[in-house]
């Protein structure tokens, strides 16, 4: 790629701001964009396009606006709403895109969450050493005693993994991927962070055939099918997507991943208390921010020991570097 060019799409972000990012594209090609050292194809996802109520209605696009301004060279934390169904604009989904190759994805235990354990806990909080470097925040899954399932951290083994279910993983090369896990009960050297919860909910870009009954993504307050739920899947490019959205139920929460082009995506937690995805305006965990606007939850939540376990995101050192403890 032509200096000229990448020198110009970086230039174009950092003076962007909180600009729209959707047009940066118009200057580049796809394959001088894939080779750059950045992979900045990457930075620029697709608009969330939705059609309205009839088949002949313009779709409406919603493009990403970057949070993270205060991070360079590029975007690494990207956040759009849309109502998914556009006969109900009340219903708002609230998804943020993660850049997997600036960043490092940590998990960290809470008080309770997982579940019970004899090992060292850790910070149950986000350690002090790295909040200089602290991008977002984002509920985890379920307690472990709600079904058994994976919990790997910190080069620690909390919970055994169980083949056949969705694992978000972090690998030593620095890649992160969402699979279904077939790996056995303990991971190998080559994974530094794995977390399960139920089985895939999007597979190959679709919904998965278990996402059609609602009775297998957990209990809901009041017994009632659409609840707050939320998931984590992995674009085309390897990068992160975090969505959440009151008023779903699993099928509906799988359409909406596919609205947002994930290759394969997992359920976290469902029901009002737990939703949350904090970002920070400035190093330090300043300018903390609920993007998910949740009464039941606070900006500074993982500042301080947390109840559950949480993923936190940090700017990247280097690839496959052990996260912040």
């Amino acid at each position: 790629m032509r200096k000229s060019v990448l020198s110009a799409l970086v230039v174009a972000i950092v003076l962007g701001g909180g600009a729209t990012l959707s047009d940066l594209t118009v200057r580049a090609t796809a394959t001088e964009l894939v080779s750059s050292t950045h992979r900045a194809a990457a930075v620029v996802p697709k608009p969330v396009c939705i059609r309205a109520a009839t088949a002949t209605a313009p779709l409406i696009c919603h493009p990403w606006r970057q949070v993270d301004t205060w991070f360079r060279p590029v975007p690494a934390i990207l956040t759009t709403s849309f109502a998914p169904n556009a006969a109900v604009p009340t219903v708002v989904a609230y998804a943020a895109w993660v850049r997997t190759d600036a960043t490092v994805l940590a998990l960290y235990l809470g008080i309770k969450g997982p579940g019970p354990t004899t090992l060292n806990r850790g910070p149950q909080a986000v350690p002090a050493t790295a909040v200089g470097r602290l991008l977002a925040t984002f509920n985890s899954g379920f307690y472990e005693a709600d079904g058994p399932a994976g919990f790997y951290a910190h080069q620690t083994l909390y919970h055994p993994m169980v083949d056949g279910l969705a694992t978000v993983v972090r690998y030593a090369n620095g890649h992160v991927n969402i699979t279904r896990w077939t790996g056995g009960a303990t991971p190998g050297p080559q994974i530094v962070m794995a977390r399960q919860n139920l089985q895939l909910l999007v597979n190959n870009y679709r919904p998965t055939l278990a996402s059609n009954d609602n009775q297998l993504w957990g209990v809901t307050l009041g017994g009632v099918s659409a609840v707050w739920r939320t998931a984590i899947g992995v674009d085309a490019n390897g990068n992160l997507l975090y969505v959440a959205a009151p008023a779903q139920t699993s099928s509906s929460l799988a359409q909406i991943l596919v609205q947002l082009h994930v290759v394969r995506a997992m359920e976290l937690d469902i029901n009002p208390e737990w939703p949350i995805f904090v970002t920070y305006g400035g190093p330090g965990a300043r300018g903390a921010s609920l993007f998910v606007p949740n009464p039941n939850q606070v900006p500074n939540r993982f500042l301080t020991p947390s109840t559950k376990d949480f993923f936190a995101v940090f700017i990247s050192r280097r690839p496959g570097e052990p996260q912040p403890w």
